[in-house]
This record gives C-alpha cells, sequence and structure tokens, in this order.
C-alpha cells in the first residue's frame, strides 16, 4: 500500500510540474495550469496509469489525503493573502448569483428526468437520485451523500456507482467549462465601466484583471517565490494549526449541539490571521495553495472515469443525459441572469463553479481566471453550498419529483 501511494504521489507531482512547465513555455498559457493538469490526469487515469476511484473496498489514500487534508490546507494558505476588502468588490452579487444557480439545479434536475423518464429509467429511486444530484450540484459530495445514506442508495451499487461515475466525470467537464466559457464570452459580454459588483457604491470602477483583447493575468510571476526556510516552517504550521484547530472546534461544537461546518471555522480562522501583517506578508503560502489546489484538480481528473461508465450499459447513457441537462439548464439559468444583470462574466463562472464544483473548484477557477478578489467569495459561496445542498435535495426529492412524475 505505501509503495503504491508513493507511485500515485510520484505521477501527480510529474502531471503538475510538466503542465506548468507547458503553461509558462508555450501558447497554453491561455488555456492554465488549472485545466490542464485535469486534462492531463484524465487522460492518464483512463489509460490506467492511476486509480480512478477510491471507495471503501478500493481504497487510494492518496486521494482520500487530498480531498481531506490538502483541499483544507489550500484554502487556508490561499486565503492568508486576503484583504477583507477584496470582499467588497464581490458580495451581494456572486451570492445571489450562486442562489440563482442552485435554483437552476433544481430546474436542471426536474428538465433531466423528466427527459429521460426518471421513474422507468431509474426505477423507484429515482427521485432519490434526482435529491443526490440537486445536493452535489448545490453544494458538494456531503450533500450527495446524506441523501444517498437516507434512501439507502448505496444498496443498489450500479445505480450508486454509475452516480458517483457520471458525478465525476461532469464535474470534470465543468470545471473545463467555466474556465473556456468567460475567455469566449468577454468580448460578447456586455462591458460598463461603471458595474459595480458590490451594490454599496454603484458608480466606483471595476478593476478587471482580464481585458478584452488579451489573456487572462495566470498570476505565474506572483507564484514564483523566493522561500526561507523558516517561512515555510511558520507556513506550514499555521496550515496545519489552523486545520486541526477547525476540527477541534467543530467537534466540541457539534457536542454542545451547534452544529458549524469544520470549513466554515477554518475560513473565519485563515481569514482573521490573513489581516495580521506579518502572517499575510510571510512568503511561501501563496506556491503551497497553489501547489495543493493542482493536487486536488489532478484527482477530480483522475475520477473522469469513462470505462465505469461505459460498463454500466444504457443506465449510464441516462445518467449521463440527466446529468448533462442539469449542468447545461443551471448554466444557462446562471449566465443568463449574470447578463440580464450585466455582472461580470467571471462573476457568474465562479458562482457556477461552486454550485457543482464546490469551493475548492471555485477557488482554483478564480486563481485560473486570474481574479484573485474572487478567491475568498468562491470559499464562502462553497460553504454556503454545502449548508443548503442537502435541504434543497430532499425538498426535490420528497416533493417537486414525485409531484411532477408520479
Amino acid at each position: 500500500m505505501t509503495d503504491h501511494s508513493l507511485y500515485v504521489l510520484t505521477i501527480l507531482c510529474l502531471v503538475i510540474g510538466l503542465t506548468e512547465w507547458i503553461v509558462r513555455r508555450s501558447w497554453l498559457r491561455h488555456v492554465g495550469t488549472a485545466l490542464l493538469v485535469i486534462v492531463v490526469t484524465a487522460v492518464i487515469a483512463n489509460l490506467g496509469l492511476l486509480p480512478t476511484t477510491s471507495t471503501a473496498e478500493s481504497p487510494v489514500p492518496v486521494y482520500d489525503a487530498i480531498f481531506g487534508t490538502v483541499a483544507p490546507l489550500a484554502i487556508v494558505w490561499l486565503l492568508l493573502k486576503v484583504n477583507l476588502k477584496d470582499v467588497l468588490r464581490a458580495g451581494v452579487p456572486i451570492i445571489s448569483l450562486f442562489l440563482i444557480g442552485s435554483l437552476g439545479t433544481v430546474a436542471g434536475v426536474l428538465a433531466g428526468m423528466w427527459i429521460i423518464d426518471g421513474p422507468e429509467r431509474i426505477g423507484p429511486l429515482y427521485d432519490a437520485l434526482g435529491g443526490m444530484f440537486t445536493g452535489t450540484y448545490t453544494g458538494g459530495s456531503v450533500n450527495f451523500n446524506a441523501i444517498a445514506i437516507e434512501y439507502d442508495v448505496m444498496r443498489e451499487a450500479v445505480l450508486f456507482g454509475g452516480a458517483a461515475a457520471v458525478d465525476s466525470i461532469m464535474t470534470t467537464v465543468w470545471m473545463a467549462a467555466t474556465i473556456a466559457i468567460p475567455r469566449w464570452l468577454r468580448p460578447r459580454w456586455p462591458s460598463r465601466d461603471d458595474a459595480r459588483l458590490d451594490d454599496a457604491s454603484p458608480g466606483a470602477p471595476i478593476d478587471r484583471t482580464n481585458a478584452a483583447g488579451r489573456g487572462p493575468d495566470l498570476g505565474i510571476e506572483e507564484d514564483t517565490e523566493k522561500i526561507h526556510p523558516v517561512d515555510l516552517a511558520l507556513v506550514l504550521a499555521i496550515g496545519f494549526g489552523t486545520l486541526w484547530a477547525s476540527n477541534r472546534l467543530a467537534e466540541v461544537l457539534a457536542a454542545r449541539g451547534v452544529d458549524i461546518p469544520a470549513i466554515l471555522i477554518l475560513t473565519v480562522i485563515a481569514l482573521a490571521l490573513a489581516q495580521v501583517r506579518p502572517i499575510s506578508a510571510m512568503a511561501g503560502s501563496r506556491t503551497l495553495g497553489l501547489y495543493s489546489v493542482y493536487l486536488f484538480l489532478c484527482v477530480i481528473g483522475a475520477f473522469c472515469d469513462l470505462g465505469a461508465l461505459a460498463s454500466i450499459g444504457g443506465l449510464g447513457s441516462a445518467l449521463l443525459v440527466f446529468t448533462f441537462t442539469i449542468v447545461v439548464v443551471h448554466g444557462a439559468i446562471t449566465f443568463g441572469a449574470a447578463r440580464l444583470l450585466r455582472l461580470d462574466v467571471d462573476i457568474a463562472a465562479v458562482a457556477s463553479q461552486a454550485n457543482v464544483g464546490g469551493g475548492t473548484s471555485a477557488l482554483a477557477l478564480a486563481r485560473s481566471l486570474g481574479r484573485s478578489d474572487l478567491v475568498l467569495p468562491a470559499v464562502l459561496i462553497g460553504s454556503l453550498g454545502n449548508a443548503v445542498g442537502t435541504f434543497l435535495g430532499f425538498w426535490v426529492a420528497r416533493s417537486l419529483l414525485p409531484g411532477l412524475l408520479a
């Protein structure tokens, strides 16, 4: 097991190094490392060189550690560079679009289940499946699993496994889409120099990092740091300490009947530390945070298991049509609302990614688009999605789908 973990880590590190080298030295600079690591890892995994899943029966400790430890650490380290003033540049609009996107997810689930004739193609658990995808495309896998456990979907191994495989594939596809869509739409998007991202100062100008007519600023120069061993030690200590403190505090509060997700506590602690100038000025947090995000995106790419989808036949096709419909409807509603409200297309992309991929994916997207001002809002609305995803999922499973298709 140890040798296997070392092998997986070696491949993931090589993928990140190779893609970063290519991005810095070729026209793929305009694609960005975030998208390229997903694509390259997906190709490698589907060639059989990396595991494409991690389950209780066949665990991949590296993947589990990246999801459970490295992804939260990435949030801590990247938030250490965030000033609270950044939030004022993307407050109400991004939250509004996120909530609109959540309703878009619900609409997509209803449309998708109607298109595939869920009761016939999926069977009696069609309503539970709709609730699961409502939850995961509002919040994340926590919401997906919460609804699956309530309806005992895990006992239907083919359905649950197929749903998990399609979820991973579509999450990967939508991550790529939300990187590409803003760059494609930006020249056609209504541009107003006086359009604000918050409603506090409607006449103030936007700092548009990605101006039309040139490639996005991917922060390549900013991501290159000179790190002293003391800086590295302190940044690592802050990351591990914040993760430990947030988990511990969440446990203590839960024991007293107060249910606050650990990721919210972690965000608050990291944000408070970021306002301490000596901490925010330390070298190393940006590099460690970005590298951790790339590891997370590598695993997202690895989970894009095309073979698992093909092996379940007609059910796989139905699930693929269902999830594709969800993200198309969700995306059309989210980007359509942003255009009607004359909001920045980058805001719409990050809000949408927070729905479909979660806070860490949205954070990675914000970095890929060169929008450091959206890093904190991405994490915050990702946490909001975790909070509301299960409620929306149960509403769809218990009321909307039975009322529509029963």
